[in-house]
């Protein structure tokens, strides 16, 4: 089955244009495809569609610790030893990760860009090995990473480093899961795939385990200013969708919803 929605882009605000370049192409492997002097677009490989635009806005107000906004967005690699063939190129280029899971339906690794925004890259297990609860949601788990078992059939290094790898899906603070919950269902047309993890919510489509995450950790009780470093706006292509420009979902976090081209 064709896939009728994906996670087309994402667009991030950044104090200092250079500094994130040096990060996302140098030290991530993204690959710079437009830029002028306050706003860069990255690929995952030459001649591929951009799907990360930075815009430095020197000036602009660090987001708020109590307010909604991006929790991170996942880049998903085509394979497992694509992911370790990328985490050897990664640690290489001595990068500060933040953590290493295993979620039963993937495995993960999270860092941070030097602004903050929450970045994943991980690898998706076949989906006959998800788990799945006695209610027939999907069981997500968080569970420590085997790092080495996942290094260990690492595919050989690739030029670029993300060869392959487009996003899987995006994870927001909210300040109430029920009223998030109802609009992405509605705007997005997703379906709830887990209720059971802790103060959290995950939707799909497509019987994916998750396109979008939702959490309220840490109990964010603002909306996101529109004016702070972080996510600008994430763009989800959906067949059978017409485009929205300037949907704004409940905490104040903007999106696009364009046709996907199947």
């Amino acid at each position: 089955m064709k896939p009728s929605l994906r996670l087309a882009a994402v667009h991030l605000r950044v104090r200092a244009l250079a500094r994130s370049l040096e990060f996302y192409r140098q030290r991530l492997g993204f690959v710079v495809v437009a830029q002028s002097s306050d706003r860069a677009e990255l690929a995952t490989a030459p001649g591929n569609a951009p799907l990360l635009t930075l815009t430095a806005a020197p000036a602009a107000p660090a987001q708020p610790r109590d307010a909604a906004g991006l929790f991170h967005a996942a880049l998903l690699f085509p394979s497992r030893p694509a992911l370790g063939a990328w985490l050897a190129f990664a640690a290489a280029q001595e990068i500060d990760f933040e953590g290493f899971s295993d979620h039963g339906v993937s495995e993960a690794i999270y860092l941070s860009d030097p602004d903050g925004n929450g970045l994943e890259f991980y690898a998706d297990r076949p989906q006959s090995a998800w788990p799945v609860a006695g209610d027939g949601q999907i069981a997500m788990t968080t569970r420590p990473l085997d790092v080495r078992a996942l290094l260990a059939p690492a595919a050989p290094a690739s030029t670029p480093p993300l060869a392959g790898a487009h996003w899987g899906h995006l994870h927001l603070r909210v300040t109430d899961l029920e009223r998030s919950e109802a609009f992405y269902r509605e705007q997005l047309g997703l379906e709830v795939t887990q209720r059971s993890y802790p103060e959290a919510r995950f939707l799909a489509a497509d019987g994916y385990h998750h396109h979008l995450g939702l959490n309220t950790w840490g109990s964010p009780s603002q909306p996101r200013p529109g004016d702070a470093l972080g996510l600008v706006e994430a763009t989800f292509a959906r067949a059978n969708r017409g485009a929205k420009d300037g949907l704004i979902d409940p905490d104040a976090i903007h999106l696009r919803v364009v046709p996907l081209d199947r």
